[in-house]
């Protein structure tokens, strides 16, 4: 009985979802395990910043990887790039002291997938279609757009499928686009009907997300700010850029049935020294990167809202490099 123990190979994926780069991230460590440790993904599991407060009472299976989210202790495969990644510090400080064999962390890296690839781009072969797919993930998480309209309008196949992710984006949306890209290009999984029917139905409620944005945003200092519901319409987080490009930050505020998001945002298409944002909303139950933070407020914290608000224009105007 021991003996078929040891052989069992099956293993659980966590994979940070709806994300781009929590798919990517997905698709090279389920392909680089299969490959050289002989696992067998038999369940993918989304995860997202709602399960932080109890992250580290969810007992994870013994053969398991974590990509793209928070660390876990016992995770045999981890890896991640959020600076808000460690909930506790006594936890940052054992994986610093230990550097537990395949964990892999690095705070300045502009996506998980990019983290990834640079240790085990070789043993996948360097293929290009995977290399091409990676490149577009640190473009997507790290809002590496040329220009806003890229950002809102284009409809490159990676752009396709991240926009995709916004309808309908449960367990088995998760689940098919990972095993997709593992054997198929970005154009292929494209335009598969899973992502087009999403798309089309993206594309209706953005425009619509556009018009809510429209009349309810307005300049607070260095930040374009807005307040809307979710409610028919998709609100897409680089609108404020579209309307005030000068702005230096953006605060949305997205209500929808049962929860409240807050995220907030440095000009990607500006320059200069900022706080980090991520770390900033963790002081709220948030997380993020240096340039963009994010909560959700659920279970009666909804009413938080304003107060996060005011804090976060009281950052950012205070360490606004021109006068506002």
């Amino acid at each position: 009985m021991r003996w078929l123990f040891r052989r069992d190979k099956r293993a659980a994926l966590y994979v940070h979802f709806p994300c781009f780069d929590g798919v990517v991230s997905g698709v090279l460590a389920s392909r680089f395990l299969e490959k050289t440790d002989g696992w067998k993904v038999t369940a993918i599991v989304p995860v997202n910043y709602g399960l932080r407060n109890q992250w580290l009472e969810t007992k994870l299976p013994p053969r398991s990887g974590v990509l793209d989210f928070l660390y876990h202790p016992q995770a045999e495969f981890w890896a991640d790039h959020h600076s808000t990644t460690f909930l506790t510090p006594q936890l940052q400080a054992s994986f610093e002291a230990a550097t537990p064999k395949n964990h892999f962390y690095d705070s300045h890296s502009p996506s998980c997938a990019s983290l990834l690839w640079r240790h085990l781009g070789a043993s996948l072969g360097n293929e290009s279609a995977l290399q091409a797919t990676v490149e577009w993930a640190d473009k997507i998480d790290s809002a590496a757009y040329a220009s806003v309209q890229e950002a809102l309008f284009d409809e490159h196949p990676a752009l396709l499928i991240s926009k995709s992710l916004a309808i309908d984006a449960d367990a088995q949306y998760c689940e098919f686009l990972i095993r997709k890209l593992k054997h198929s290009s970005l154009d292929e999984a494209a335009r598969s009907e899973e992502v087009q029917k999403r798309n089309r139905i993206a594309k209706e409620r953005s425009a619509l997300g556009l018009e809510r944005v429209r009349k309810a945003i307005r300049m607070e200092g260095a930040a374009a700010v807005f307040e809307a519901s979710d409610e028919g319409v998709l609100i897409n987080r680089y609108l404020p850029y579209h309307f005030y490009p000068d702005a230096q930050y953006s605060i949305g505020v997205v209500h929808f049935e049962a929860s409240t998001k807050i995220t907030t945002m440095r000009n990607p298409w500006m320059e200069f020294e900022s706080p980090n944002l991520g770390r900033f909303m963790e002081k709220f139950g948030g997380g993020g990167h240096q340039r963009v933070g994010s909560v959700i407020l659920e279970n009666g914290r909804q009413k938080l809202s304003p107060e996060i608000v005011s804090a976060l224009l009281q950052l950012e105007n205070s360490e606004s490099p021109l006068k506002v």
